[in-house]
C-alpha cells in the first residue's frame, strides 16, 4: 500500500533561483513547474518540490528538530567535492570518512543543510 516518499518539499523566497541552483550544481533537472513551484529531479529519480516561502527563516542548527539534511549520493566523491568547491559552495567543514563512508556538509544557496556521502557499502 505504501510505496515510500514521493518527493520533499523544501520552501525558498525565490523557488526558481533556488531549483536553477539544483540543477547548475548538482545535475538535477526542473521537470515541473505550476504556479512558482519547481519540482527538480535527480539522476537516480529522486524529486525535490521548492515552493514559494512566507516569512523570515530562522536560524538552522545540525541538531534541530525536524528534517536537518539532504544526503547526496556519489560515485566519485573526491570529483564531487572538487566541482562543488570550483563553484564556491559554502561547506561547513572539511570532508572526512565515518564508518569507512566519505562525506562532507555543505549549504544550498538558501542555507539548507546538504551532504555529499560516498558509501563504501549500501545501507542493509
Amino acid at each position: 500500500m505504501f510505496l515510500g516518499l514521493e518527493h520533499t518539499a523544501i520552501a525558498s523566497p525565490d523557488p526558481r533561483a533556488l531549483a536553477q541552483w539544483y540543477v547548475d550544481h548538482l545535475a538535477f533537472r526542473i521537470n515541473f513547474e505550476y504556479d512558482g513551484n519547481y519540482f527538480v529531479r535527480a539522476a537516480n529519480g529522486t524529486v525535490l518540490e521548492i515552493i514559494p516561502s512566507d516569512g523570515a527563516r530562522g536560524e538552522q542548527r545540525m541538531r534541530d528538530p525536524g528534517i536537518r539534511h539532504l544526503a547526496i549520493d556519489v560515485k566519485d566523491f573526491d570529483a564531487a567535492y572538487a566541482q562543488l568547491k570550483s563553484q564556491h559552495v559554502h561547506f561547513l567543514g572539511d570532508p572526512y570518512t565515518n564508518l569507512g563512508n566519505r562525506l562532507v556538509f555543505f549549504t544550498d544557496r538558501d542555507g539548507n543543510l546538504l551532504h555529499l556521502i560516498q558509501r563504501e557499502r549500501p545501507l542493509p
